[in-house]
């Protein structure tokens, strides 16, 4: 099961900080970034751990670890990010996609720099200690560290005032989920379209809480943490999650990225990649169905994509079952938009955005062990129902109830049922959606109370 979550994790691109994009990238990066050198000294950041320790599970000997940067450069795979455009005999992709697309060498790029580095000084290589080498390093995910990295190693000083100072948050669940998606889904001025990911680059797919306990954490949250920063559970983090993605997706849906001026052919990269991309010999009457296409979609239609919507379907009918059917005919107008035109789409990703934005609130509410049990059993039923399993919401599905078990701490009494499900999964080019549906039949008595 580990090698298999490590895969969905490896294969999708590492994030890291634009310039500008919305407020709270921005406010990330208001300070200069003084480079990871400026982290990683061996009295910081940078202590060394000792021999027959894991490195990407030291134990913590102080409040604060001290071996943060080492557990990111061995561990991390934002760490790596830099090297991979570096391409070489090792890691050709890079090169490939860059050649493919008309491009000089890609770690010149803003373009892959964006996400692939801290390119906080717009291609510039080196600026005092700070090394766009480093690739995805400290600031890119703690801000600019100018204003705030004397004053936070003071003993005295408070996590609020680091804030202050211009310390990004991210141990606040939306303001985490606004970073990671900068680059995990895109925004406006970083995107991967559709030309992008022709050129060869691996599809993105994303869910927060499981991406964040896949990375080595470099930090233990334990009773000094959490006086510091407050403790996020696992369901606000997973909830928090699939509202940020599906309103980015909205609100870029709404821009000229979407509609492609000029173009007579929208920006495909919006739309379902496996409603084209699958072999037709082996799988022509398995991948299409009404019930995982929607109201009003016939076989053949190339649809907006809808999987972290389809989450949310399932979480409103557990927890809020009077808005379920808004919600779901609010989507599928969506989707029948998607066969009409750019007024159409932003019209109804518009209402939509604005349906989500007044729910806001589930990211910061309690759940209760019933509440998240329910949840759970609502997506594997949805599953077994073939309601879920074009590829993209059964993989939603999958890591959705490796988070959810997770926070209901019985993920080590599912861990043979979650390898099914992984290995039911599969890649997407061998996803058989019947067989996907058939085995989360099988498993959802496993998962009843």
């Amino acid at each position: 099961m580990l090698a298999a979550r490590a895969l969905l994790l490896s294969l999708t691109c590492v994030s890291s900080l634009p310039l500008s994009v919305t407020s709270a990238e921005t406010a990330a990066n208001e300070g200069k970034h003084l480079g990871v050198a400026s982290c990683a000294t061996s009295v910081c950041h940078g202590k060394s751990i000792s021999r027959g320790v894991d490195p990407c599970r030291p134990k913590k000997e102080e409040d604060v670890d001290l071996r943060e940067a080492v557990v990111w450069q061995e561990c991390d795979l934002h760490f790596a990010a830099f090297t991979r455009l570096r391409g070489g005999a090792q890691n050709p992709l890079a090169q490939r996609i860059a050649d493919n697309l008309g491009l000089a060498s890609p770690w010149t790029q803003k373009l892959c720099l964006d996400c692939h580095s801290d390119n906080a000084y717009d291609g510039k290589d080196s600026v005092g200690k700070f090394r766009l080498s480093d690739g995805v390093g400290c600031e890119a995910c703690h801000g600019g560290s100018e204003h705030w990295i004397d004053s936070h190693k003071d003993p005295k000083a408070t996590h609020a005032e680091n804030l202050q100072r211009g310390m990004y948050p991210t141990e606040q669940p939306l303001k985490r989920a606004q970073l990671c998606l900068s680059c995990h889904l895109g925004t406006k001025d970083r995107f991967a379209t559709h030309a992008i990911l022709g050129a060869g680059h691996p599809r993105l797919a994303f869910e927060l809480e499981v991406y964040t306990r896949l990375q080595p954490a470099h930090y233990v949250v334990d009773e000094a943490y959490i006086k510091r920063k407050g403790h996020i559970e696992g369901m606000n983090l997973w909830v928090t999650g699939q509202i940020e993605s599906a309103e980015r997706y909205l609100t870029l849906l709404q821009t000229d990225l979407a509609a492609k001026p000029g173009s007579i052919v929208p920006e495909l990269a919006f739309y379902d990649c496996f409603g084209c991309h699958h072999a037709v010999e082996k799988t022509e009457h398995k991948r299409w169905s009404q019930s995982r296409a929607g109201v009003g979609i016939r076989p053949g239609t190339v649809r907006l994509q809808r999987q972290n919507l389809l989450m949310l379907q399932a979480f409103t009918e557990s927890l809020a079952p009077a808005e379920l059917p808004d919600l779901k005919a609010d989507t599928d107008a969506l989707v029948r938009a998607g066969q009409i035109d750019e007024p159409s789409v932003r019209a109804a990703a518009q209402k939509l955005l604005g349906r989500l934005r007044a729910d806001e609130g589930w990211s910061s509410r309690a759940y209760s062990i019933k509440d998240i049990s329910s949840v759970r059993r609502t997506l594997l039923r949805y599953a077994a129902d073939d309601k879920t399993s074009d590829f993209a919401a059964a993989e939603q599905v999958v890591l959705a109830l490796d988070s959810l078990s997770n926070s209901l701490n019985d993920a080590d009494r599912h861990k043979s049922d979650l390898d099914v499900l992984y290995k039911g999964l599969g890649g997407a080019d061998t996803f058989d959606p019947k067989q996907f549906a058939a085995v989360a039949k099988r498993l959802e008595g496993a998962f009843s109370p």
